[in-house]
């Protein structure tokens, strides 16, 4: 096992795996696991399991238990598992708990469930969260979670929390963040993520406040085109960058934004289409309509044909 600590080595394109389902509904280790073997040679730098993605909400505490440790497995200590943890505090210091014992590198901490809390009360959770276990959290800031400047000064001083992951989209907010938490300590190692759906078609903007970590739903099921995006993202290839989001990433968005739920159930059509049944989604969420899953397929193919020969 490496000694380097999780945010050091959190560099490179982070794979957010899909739970993987069999027939009855039931979890299907075998296919998960060669679901993130496939994504670890394909070159991830980090495996975030029972994340938003992986469907965190549709887990039993003891199927979030065993995918974990099946992600630890197959990461065997070459790329680090982060696992998501979330709800009110005190189920999310379980799941916490539970990641631990998986032999999880971090945690991801997910909005508190249907509340909306002052930012006193935000602080409080994540300091307990933190708290609670020896791993690293990184925050994620999305939908309930709208955190101030300030209250992210005071969590990046909190023991534990690494980093913020950024679901919101407001790049104002964002770069006061940065520039908050930079005053206070310059020296700092306080991580951000670009955290929407479909990030690749934000990464330039992100990149213009210093943001180059982000989680890549597309490396799920074409790993060959976010790969190459992210290459020329982190390279400055810029010609490149807009070839695929001309041609694949905006399309993909606005296919994305046709259904409910799409941000999960089209990832995971989509590893399907590529050859490895992972299942359907688990209500509440539903399956992208036979119109959606053919321009999926297309899409594929489109994106494909952009990556450079050498890459694919």
């Amino acid at each position: 096992m490496t000694s380097a600590s999780l945010a050091e080595r959190l560099d490179g394109l982070l794979f957010f795996p899909v739970t993987a389902y069999g027939p009855d509904g039931a979890l299907d280790l075998d296919t998960y696991r060669a679901h993130v073997r496939g994504g670890i040679e394909a070159g991830a730098a980090a495996v975030f399991a029972c994340c938003g993605t992986g469907e965190f909400h549709a887990l039993t505490p003891e199927e979030f238990r065993a995918v974990v440790a099946a992600a630890v497995e197959e990461a065997a200590g070459r790329v680090p598992v982060v696992a998501g943890a979330g709800y009110g505090t005190a189920l999310a210091i379980r799941y916490a708990r539970l990641a631990e014992e998986a032999g999880a590198d971090g945690l991801l901490a997910m909005p508190p469930y249907l509340v909306v809390a002052s930012q006193e009360g935000l602080l409080r959770h994540y300091t307990a969260l933190a708290g609670a276990t020896d791993l690293d959290v990184i925050v994620y800031q999305r939908d309930n979670v709208v955190l101030t400047p300030p209250t992210v000064v005071e969590l990046a001083k909190v023991p534990g929390i690494i980093g913020l992951k950024d679901g919101l989209g407001d790049l104002d907010l964002l770069q006061r963040i940065v520039s908050a938490v930079r005053a206070e300590d310059p020296e700092g190692k306080f991580l951000y993520f670009n955290g929407l759906p479909t990030a690749e078609l934000t990464g330039l903007a992100y990149r213009g406040i210093g943001v180059l970590l982000y989680s890549s739903a597309v490396f799920c099921f074409a790993p060959e085109i976010a790969l190459a995006f992210h290459k020329a993202l982190t390279t400055g290839d810029d010609a490149m960058c807009n070839a695929l989001l001309d041609g694949f990433y905006r399309p993909l968005v606005e296919l994305r934004n046709q259904g409910r739920g799409y941000a999960v159930s089209l990832v995971k059509a989509g590893v399907r289409l590529r050859g490895l049944d992972v299942g359907e989604v688990r209500p509440p969420l539903s399956e992208p309509s036979p119109a959606h899953l053919k321009e999926l397929a297309e899409l594929i193919e489109r994106g494909l044909a952009l990556v450079p020969t050498s890459e694919a």
